[in-house]
């Protein structure tokens, strides 16, 4: 990969919940890196198919998608590629700290089926 001068930005590939976007800006001004975007791929592998894959990244192509999640007076920047931006068009990512598990999770219009632990779809 290689840093963009000017990666394309545009709408939002899939919706980011509140509850979500507060845990991700919690993490991001915990890292105190303010080139770090937030990272979403799909990857083929896990129990259907194709596995979410989300880490923070300081680089993009200029084939990225880049958009960004407004939260108060930050913003939540976000960093897809073409591949995986077809497959989570619309897409819905939550958060959710309970005692039944914490954790991020997709809530995905294009899966056809998704395994028992919810990682992975097809």
């Amino acid at each position: 990969m290689s840093i963009a001068v000017n990666p394309t930005t545009v709408d939002p590939v899939f919706t980011i919940t509140d509850s979500a976007a507060q845990k991700l800006n919690t993490i991001l001004t915990a890292e105190s890196d303010p080139s770090l975007r937030l990272r979403v791929a799909v990857r083929p592998g896990g129990c259907s198919g194709f596995s979410y894959e989300m880490y923070f990244d300081t680089e993009t192509s200029s084939s990225d998608s880049v958009f960004e999640r407004p939260l108060g007076e930050v913003s939540i920047p976000v960093v897809v590629d073409q591949a995986s931006a077809q497959l989570l068009r619309n897409a819905v990512l939550d958060y959710s700290d309970g005692l039944s598990g914490s954790g991020f999770k997709f809530t995905n219009p294009n899966a056809s089926r998704t395994c028992g632990c919810g990682q992975s779809f097809s």
